[in-house]
């Protein structure tokens, strides 16, 4: 009780102590900056702020939570302890199975990138306190701005008093964008399908590279790091590891220009991650790292495990695995290309403003900055979203399903106006824009596929029954972005083959098929010649239906928006269901 009192009595004293979502010191080149200082002149020039009155509320929430957390934590018996205590022995031991430490994984972290690139551009700003972005927002510091606390994502204003010397410079991400790409020319050779997490930052498997050349990990980084400052004239910090959760953690502990190289031993991991502080590892934010400190008092990865049981009651499972496998050092090992990119976003931060002709004009940008990444990954999308952040610092999000697949600047803007012009009048500080639903094929590779497709379909069309499923009778919707169709659809991602006549596994398949075929057609015309001798009665499905001279043509048409091709009737003179029509022509075409 005397330890709650003397703690209440240093917050009301010291109110900016328990302001915990003013300040953090967790970016790297701020280890050394008195942290009370800084979270005091944070908490004092932000006091009666709309941005306060947010954090106040966000505050209000974490501590609701965590109280809630401490309550339900209370109501666990030694019972109860012991039955989640087993299950998370259990977990541990699947997990524990999923080790991989065949692979090599290296994380590259460019130097506070866009400041970097503005001294390289400008080399008076080299060795001044320096920030990119204006006094409503800084989008990153240079690493002597650190040491007097400033830092991204920091109000330009608190920053200037905290270093009153500080240069701003405007953001220039067409500048950033260029350097960028001479990064990533690097990045491919030696790792061709590398992982870009953002403009500065790449995740690399180096496990073939350092096979084929007989190099240590370490000297790969070492040799990468210098061909990115020869390229570009930046330095980069990089971390090697053998998954990519540790690997970004260990790009970050020799900042600036440096590297840590993590062995792929489980000793040498569990070691490393006994004492590593949560806040670390990417995935826990700030309102985690309170819960599991205040309610659980885990202040390292390892204490996970320790707190296994507490873990497992109180979360979700999904939540309770990641906690348990940071405990255990264990993340992703796969190689990206096998996963498709689900979505593609933009944003940027502004002064709050209500003109709503500089609003639209925010939106023609972020549609074009949009487009052009999306070209660039060659990823079409459907669902958009609209995020927007006003100036009391709710965060409000609208999304649409477009009528067809996109990567148009002029659809995106199109559909997103409207989001839009529904949220106004209202005072606004960010927008952002994201797709999600991502395409990847394109149309010459579908052509390559389209006779399997026949195939499948001909066989599917078994009976005037069959034929109904087969078909999706549907008007043909004209697609906005032509020659694109559902990258995840398994059929057309089995043949990557440069031509179907090369691949002789495919000759097989389709020769195969073709027997098949003819035995079911054999089959279906000696069932209809059978049961027509029998049948008495005319189905009324036939009875407006005049012979037709030539059976109806069934068209594949691909079109936006659609996973499967779909099929429609040509050339006959009924429905869907007439069994007169059921012998079939197939035809293909792309729209």
């Amino acid at each position: 009780m005397e330890n709650e009192k003397s703690v209440s009595g240093t917050d009301s004293a010291r109110p900016w102590q328990s302001y915990h979502t003013a300040y953090t010191n967790a970016k790297a080149g701020m280890e050394k900056v008195d942290k009370d200082k800084v979270q005091r002149i944070v908490y004092e020039m932000s006091k009666g702020s709309k941005y306060f009155e947010n954090e106040e509320k966000k505050e209000a929430y974490m501590k609701q939570k965590i109280e809630n957390m401490r309550v339900q934590c209370a109501k666990l018996a030694a019972a109860d302890l012991n039955h989640y205590q087993k299950i998370a022995d259990k977990r541990i031991v699947e997990l524990e199975a999923t080790r991989d430490l065949s692979r090599v994984w290296l994380h590259v972290d460019m130097d506070a990138f866009y400041a970097a690139v503005e001294t390289l551009c400008n080399p008076s700003l080299k060795g001044k306190p320096m920030a990119v972005g204006g006094m409503s927002m800084i989008s990153t510091a240079n690493y002597e701005a650190r040491k007097f606390g400033v830092r991204a994502a920091m109000p330009g204003f608190i920053a200037l008093k905290l270093c009153p010397e500080l240069i701003f410079v405007p953001t220039d991400f067409k500048k950033y964008t260029h350097y960028s790409d001479l990064t990533r020319k690097v990045f491919k050779k030696y790792d061709p399908n590398f992982l870009a997490a953002s403009l500065d930052e790449a995740y690399l498997d180096i496990t073939s590279i350092c096979n084929e050349r007989s190099m240590t990990s370490g000297d790969v980084a070492e040799e990468l790091r210098e061909s990115i400052h020869t390229e570009t004239g930046l330095t980069c910090s990089a971390g090697v590891a053998p998954n990519r959760l540790l690997a970004k953690v260990c790009s970050d502990i020799n900042k600036p220009n440096g590297q840590f190289v993590l062995p792929n031993d489980r000793m040498a991991v569990m070691t490393f991650i006994s004492s590593l502080p949560i806040r670390k590892v990417g995935g826990i934010g700030n309102v985690t790292e309170h819960v599991l400190k205040d309610v659980f008092e885990i202040t390292t990865c390892e204490g996970m495990l320790q707190k296994s049981s507490f873990l497992c009651a109180l979360f979700s499972p999904t939540s309770a695995d990641f906690f348990l496998s940071v405990g255990l050092g264990l993340g992703r090992t796969d190689t990206p290309q096998a996963t498709l990119r689900k979505s593609i976003s933009n944003e940027r931060t502004f002064s709050a403003t209500k003109d709503e002709a500089l609003l639209y004009k925010k939106l023609v940008d972020l549609a074009e900055m949009l487009s052009n990444d999306m070209k660039k990954e060659g990823l079409c999308g459907r669902t958009l979203t609209l995020k927007l952040k006003t100036s009391s610092f709710e965060v409000r999000t609208r999304a649409v399903t477009l009528p067809t697949y996109t990567c148009s600047s002029e659809d995106i803007l199109k559909h997103a106006s409207k989001l839009l012009k529904a949220e106004l009048p209202a005072s606004l500080r960010l927008m952002g824009l994201r797709i999600d639903s991502m395409l990847c094929l394109k149309k010459e590779e579908t052509k390559r596929n389209l006779d399997l497709w026949i195939d499948d379909l001909e066989n599917n069309v078994d009976d005037h029954n069959t034929v109904a499923n087969a078909i999706n009778p549907c008007p043909i919707e004209e697609s906005s972005q032509d020659g694109w169709i559902d990258s995840g659809d398994e059929r057309l991602q089995e043949e990557e083959s440069s031509g179907v006549n090369q691949n002789p596994k495919l000759e097989q398949r389709l020769n195969r098929k073709n027997h098949t075929m003819s035995q079911t057609r054999q089959r279906k015309k000696h069932k209809t010649s059978s049961s027509s001798s029998q049948d008495k009665h005319i189905p009324i499905d036939m009875t407006n239906c005049p012979p037709s001279p030539a059976a109806p043509e069934i068209r594949i048409v691909f079109s936006g928006g659609r996973s499967r091709p779909r099929l429609t009737a040509g050339g006959g003179n009924c429905g869907w269901s007439c069994r007169r029509c059921s012998g079939m022509r197939v035809a293909a075409s792309v729209s």
